[in-house]
């Protein structure tokens, strides 16, 4: 799994979000981001970014090593 995806899940369960709630901000569907978090696909650059965004948290704190957020 990759750093970037591990550390939006700690992100996620730190500030208890659910993989439900950022579908329906993004519009990723449940499968699909379910997928991409368990690291069964890859996520693309685009879901990446749509998370990000909905999550209001600088993209930059997952590439850099880990969720600093």
């Amino acid at each position: 799994m990759s750093v970037i995806v591990e550390g939006l899940r700690l992100y996620m369960a730190k500030e208890r979000i659910s993989q439900r709630s950022v579908s329906k901000m993004t519009d990723i569907a449940p499968p699909k981001l379910s997928m991409a978090l368990n690291g069964t696909r890859k996520m693309t650059l685009d879901e990446f970014g749509s998370i990000v965004r909905a999550l209001n948290v600088p993209a930059d704190n997952f590439i850099r090593g880990g969720e600093t957020a």
